[in-house]
């Protein structure tokens, strides 16, 4: 067997595309997991059920096998990303300070559990023995309020690309990566399922910001003319594309949908409270509908395509495990 023949057998091998090529190094659970080297472990498992979001569960024995390995490497990455800010600060005799955020993005489909990577994360990042300080902001804020997608005719198409005021979102991000001080982002209440009216969360310098949304590798239309015309992730340091089969992420959405029906649907401030008095067969009728109208489209149409734009694939199997990492080769 020649070496390129061997090559995918080993561990962390380029598994071939359809054209015999990739540009990720591919890992199994098990050989993920060996790259933890002494990366220690500073969550408790308490700690790791409090992040955990709805209907995603995850283990201790999750974060040992596949966060720590990946807080080793962003450690890395970080560390790299800062020692070049510096060298070409120096190149270009500037004085904009001796660092520069680093930003992760977090990609993905509905229900698939993005929300609890990102926060994962976050407790992480921040325990490094240099107490990096870490924030966390989600696109959700950045979506046009429920007026303004009922004048334009979105509401039935909210987490698609044309739902979310970018323009905004991408000032955001580039304030943030100019070291600004105090940068504010819209935020967003899944309670009453809106934008709050003057209601804003604040980004003071932090050393990394992790951003999390559905659409956040979604590529601009590239111009006829090259104007230049930025994209939110080419903002971003490093990203991370949380993946599943579409019938998982279908069951795992109804499954949520029910149990929301039971407990935060009855809220009397909540947008969704008229569902909760609904039947079981009614209320999953609806959300059928909704997966197909709404959250199937976006990911066939919007959030899929943009799977390999992503640093990273973390590739979830039925029960939310994570058994396959894709890492880009640099």
């Amino acid at each position: 067997m020649s070496d390129a023949e061997g090559a995918a057998d080993r561990p962390g091998s380029p598994a071939p595309a359809k054209n015999g090529l990739s540009p990720y190094w591919h890992f199994a659970r098990d050989d993920w997991a060996q790259l933890r080297a002494d990366t220690p472990l500073t969550l408790t498992a308490e700690e790791v059920n409090q992040l955990q979001s709805l209907n995603d569960p995850v283990s201790l024995d999750e974060v040992v096998a596949i966060y720590l390995p990946l807080s080793r490497l962003l450690s890395m990455y970080v560390e790299a990303a800062q020692n070049l800010f510096r060298a070409t600060q120096s190149f270009l005799h500037a004085e904009e300070g001796d660092k520069v955020p680093y930003i992760i993005g977090v990609a993905g489909s509905v229900a698939v559990g993005k929300s609890t990577t990102a926060r994962i994360l976050k407790a992480l990042l921040a325990r490094w023995p240099n107490t990096p300080k870490v924030d966390l902001v989600t696109t959700d804020g950045f979506l046009r309020p429920n007026a303004e997608l009922e004048r334009l005719g979105l509401m039935q198409k909210k987490g698609f690309p044309e739902s979310y005021d970018t323009q905004r979102l991408l000032r955001f991000l580039h304030d943030i990566k100019a070291g600004r001080r105090k940068v504010t982002a819209p935020l967003y209440s899944h309670l009453v399922y809106d934008v709050v009216p003057g209601e804003m969360t604040m980004v003071d310098q932090p050393d990394i910001l992790i951003v999390e949304g559905l659409n956040v590798l979604q590529p601009a239309r590239l111009p006829r003319d090259g104007a230049a015309i930025p994209y939110v992730s080419d903002y971003f340091d490093f990203s991370v594309y949380l993946d599943a089969d579409e019938e998982d992420l279908h069951r795992w959405y109804l499954h949520r949908f029910m149990r929301l029906r039971n407990t935060a649907f009855r809220d009397p401030l909540s947008y969704f409270r008229r569902y909760a008095t609904l039947s079981e067969r009614e209320a999953l009728d609806f959300a059928e509908g909704l997966w197909e109208r709404i959250n199937l489209s976006n990911l066939r149409e919007n959030i899929v395509p943009t799977r390999q734009r992503a640093s990273l694939i973390l590739r979830k199997g039925a029960s939310h495990r994570i058994e396959q990492v894709s890492l880009r080769r640099l």
